[in-house]
């Protein structure tokens, strides 16, 4: 008799952004799905990590992160925010955000936990929450502005909630957390045991002259909160995978025992690389405008077709309606322009875990405008 895995996730294929990126690959399209640059990063930083390994920078760096990187970015968190973090003992350094994302939930999470999720959600989050025997409530983002309903939130609150889960800017819709999304947060978690986990990938990824909203900004909120973050994002080296964690001392204690057992050492010259790139402001603060520029440019071009724009305030991405051209399902016009226009997008239905198809693809714009106008020339066939 063979052995038989009792599969933890036995509705699990394999991920829509590997389904897509295989597809685009097949037919030759141009991959605007699944959300990478096509261009290339900054030499000087490719550089650093060149001369680090030169200098024999290539063994293992502490468990934890190095602590020059994790310094830096106490600096980089105290400029941006305002606000004070320990780097010995409140930043750990990750093989990437999602895997601090897991982390994070995994270090926090009980069977029959519940974890308030916003749809469409980053497609890790709910299975993380399930295989740690949680369960995730789900409470949809209004179509088509894509806000948050507090009122909803409230009355989803129960005595088994135990974290509520937040990311801004938004993947896939590009919405952010206002103000007032703010105020009604710090309303509803104030003396209760409710944790946060505020996924802040793409923090310096916002438009339109808005401010992004931290976890990091409030003591009372990041009191209670895991903030992750991505390197790859900020830098575009998504395939480098890095990132971080910030969290107080005594979450991030019990963050790290989890983490020491699955990656006892992140990739040792990257993070020297890092720590010196992070001191120049300049590389980081002109990011918002840089894929600010980009998005309007696909924008403008995206109006010579039948697509309708929905707003983008931040990330790599925007959400366009086809409602009007076609009848189809998100995920068959996808599947449809992949194979006969050659541009390969996301069915932002497959972020929700509810049937939900409300007739919107997710582009990403984070491309050369030679491939931006490329796609374009093609989708026009449509």
């Amino acid at each position: 008799m063979s052995p038989v895995i009792n599969s933890k996730q036995p509705n699990a294929g394999t991920t829509i952004f590997t389904v897509m990126s295989v597809l685009a690959a097949e037919h030759n399209a141009i991959n605007l799905g699944q959300g990478f640059p096509d261009f290339l990063m900054d030499e000087e930083l490719v550089a650093l990590v060149n001369a680090a390994m030169q200098k024999g920078n290539n063994q293992y760096v502490h468990m934890n992160g190095l602590i020059t990187l994790r310094e830096s970015l106490a600096e980089k968190i105290n400029y941006l925010y305002a606000a004070t973090v320990n780097p010995e003992t409140e930043i750990t350094i990750t093989p990437g955000g999602t895997y601090a994302i897991f982390t994070a939930l995994t270090t926090v999470l009980q069977p029959g936990d519940e974890v308030i999720v916003f749809e469409p959600a980053y497609d890790s989050y709910i299975p993380t929450i399930e295989i740690n025997g949680a369960v995730p409530v789900l409470i949809p983002l209004t179509f088509p502005d894509y806000k948050i309903k507090w009122e909803l939130v409230k009355q989803k609150i129960s005595s088994k909630t135990k974290m509520i889960m937040l990311n801004s800017p938004h993947n896939p819709t590009g919405a952010v957390l206002s103000e007032y999304d703010i105020a009604q947060l710090r309303a509803i978690v104030k003396d209760t045991g409710i944790f946060i986990l505020s996924d802040e990938v793409y923090e310096h990824l916002i438009f339109d002259g808005l401010q992004h909203q931290s976890m990091l900004r409030y003591p009372d909120l990041l009191e209670r909160s895991f903030v992750c973050f991505s390197f790859g994002k900020t830098y575009h080296c998504t395939g480098w995978k890095i990132g971080y964690c910030v969290a107080p001392a005594a979450l991030m204690s019990e963050f790290r025992k989890i983490h020491q057992f699955n990656c006892f050492s992140c990739n040792s010259p990257v993070q020297f690389a890092l720590a010196t790139y992070l001191q120049q402001k300049d590389k980081y603060l002109q990011l918002g405008n840089f894929l600010q520029q980009k998005r309007d440019f696909f924008a403008n071009l995206m109006q010579q077709t039948k697509f309708k724009a929905l707003p983008s305030y931040g990330s790599y991405f925007q959400l366009y309606s086809y409602d009007g051209i076609s009848d189809e399902s998100e995920k068959d016009l996808a599947i449809r322009l992949t194979k006969d226009y050659g541009v390969a997008t996301i069915p932002t239905s497959v972020f929700y875990k509810t049937n939900t198809d409300n007739k919107v693809l997710r582009f990403c714009f984070a491309k050369k405008e030679s491939t931006l106008e490329e796609a374009v020339n093609r989708l026009m066939k449509l």
